[in-house]
């Protein structure tokens, strides 16, 4: 990592939340895609980044809110850089702690942010007492209390989405695509196999795929596994383990692709997350 640059990062054991509060000058990171909910707070300097097919600029209070898949980006474009606050939403999680808090809320469907970026005073309020609550280890009803507000001001910024299968919203060959990643993620995965399994020539497959999710299938497949090791290093796997399990070369591989999509290395997650020796 750029020296100018730091992490700070933690794991709440009772609910499984990360809170990160970082800081970054110049290029932060590459495209990637979490399988969490981000809601985060631009504490410092101007966070630009690209998301949903545009161009973002978070400048200090405003709210970040992304949903688990979306690809985005990081860079400061000026000077000093940037520092946010961040924390990371299981999806499971959030859909039990919003049906159990608001029972109107529909079923059979999901949450979803209605913006990318937010300049609700409020909400900033509360990602920001929640964040703080959680990253310094507070009273379990401290922390409790911080994340019934924050949920309950998020309320006003999410709309309920029908789950739905196959996605309406998504080509059906990207859609065939993805599923077969998903179901195939650790496999040395040719472009001519995922062609066949759509019934289309590679240069339809790819145009599709990149059309629908912003990246191309061998790009995907990579984000995917990064977001599978996170889920194995938070657990306490080893660096090795992991890369042998999701198919990478070996951990060396798996370290350069999370360095560039996370700015840690897997051993630094997982000591942080983990709490187990390297």
């Amino acid at each position: 990592m750029n020296a100018r640059n730091w992490i700070d990062l933690a794991q709440d054991a009772d609910t499984g939340i990360e809170s990160i509060r970082a800081h970054f000058r110049g290029h932060a990171y590459d495209p990637h895609w979490h399988d969490s909910f981000l809601v985060g707070v631009t504490e410092q300097g101007v966070q630009q980044f690209h998301c949903r097919r545009m161009k973002h600029v978070s400048t200090p209070g405003k709210a970040i809110l992304l949903e688990p898949g979306e690809l985005h980006d990081g860079h400061a474009p000026t000077e000093d850089g940037f520092t946010y606050s961040m924390l990371y939403l299981d999806p499971r999680w959030l859909e039990r702690e919003l049906h159990a808090l608001f029972e109107h809320a529909p079923a059979d469907s999901q949450p979803s942010f209605a913006d990318t970026l937010s300049t609700d005073r409020y909400l900033s309020g509360a990602i920001f007492r929640a964040f703080h609550a959680l990253h310094a280890r507070e009273l379990r009803i401290v922390r409790q209390s911080a994340i019934d507000d924050l949920l309950a001001t998020m309320t006003g910024h999410l709309h309920w989405r029908k789950r739905a299968n196959p996605d309406p919203r998504l080509p059906l060959v990207a859609q065939i695509a993805r599923d077969y990643l998903h179901a195939h993620f650790a496999q040395d995965i040719g472009l001519d196999e995922l062609a066949a399994v759509c019934a289309v020539d590679r240069f339809r497959l790819s145009r599709a795929f990149k059309s629908a999710f912003g990246l191309a299938p061998h790009a995907y497949l990579i984000q995917l596994r990064l977001a599978k090791a996170r889920q194995q290093l938070a657990r306490g796997d080893s660096p090795a383990d992991v890369a042998c399990a999701l198919g990478f070369a070996d951990q060396s591989h798996l370290g350069r692709w999370f360095r560039r999509a996370y700015q840690l290395t897997p051993a630094d997650y997982r000591r942080r997350c983990s709490k187990l020796p390297d």
